[in-house]
């Protein structure tokens, strides 16, 4: 489902490879994340610190090439669904609030799997429901979710479970955030957490 913006603004975003089909932008897209979390992967280590700004630098390698807004918080407001996400010209408070509320208790090591899941959750439906991007909100959160995963030893989510049914599910956890309830994302993340 796309995004529902203001004046009615077009379904192909203007981009810097002059692409004019949404197949041509998607697999653009696609490809740019999967390069990205490839990257990323590759320079993870103990002290990778997961913070706002490692979240613009997984949003700008993915799509650096394809949009001049990458790594760089909305300017526009958006609502997903009749959902409205929070005001673009608050976005770097709400960033930074989340950075100091959630980001920052992120430990380095986790002293079980439970901890782990339950923090993976916590930030990816408030990342989910802050929305800070103009594109490719969910991507980076799904990454983000992976190296948070691959930095305690553990493998890639299996968020292809998002799929018909789950997606319903899946955006009630995320608009729970709002009311700071996690548990149903808690439990739609154990649900897909590496065995």
């Amino acid at each position: 489902m796309k995004y529902d913006l203001p004046n009615g603004q077009g379904e192909i975003l203007p981009n810097k490879l002059g692409l004019k089909s949404a197949e041509e932008l998607a697999l653009a897209e696609f490809e740019g994340f999967v390069l990205a979390e490839i990257k990323l992967t590759e320079q993870l280590t103990p002290k990778t610190v997961f913070n706002c700004a490692y979240i613009c630098k997984i949003h700008r390698l993915a799509l650096g090439h394809v949009y001049g807004f990458a790594g760089k918080y909305r300017t526009v407001n958006m609502s997903k669904g009749g959902f409205p996400f929070p005001a673009a010209m608050y976005l770097e408070q709400t960033m930074s609030l989340f950075e100091d509320e959630v980001l920052a208790k992120v430990p380095s090591r986790y002293d079980d799997r439970e901890s782990l899941m339950t923090s993976i959750a916590i930030i990816h439906a408030e990342l989910l429901f802050i929305h800070p991007f103009r594109e490719g909100n969910g991507r980076t959160a799904r990454v983000l979710a992976n190296l948070m995963a691959r930095q305690q030893g553990f493998g890639s989510l299996n968020f292809s479970e998002i799929a018909g049914t789950k997606f319903q599910e899946y955006v009630h956890a995320i608009q729970n955030a709002a009311h700071k309830n996690y548990t149903p994302m808690i439990e739609f993340i154990r649900e897909i957490f590496p065995v």
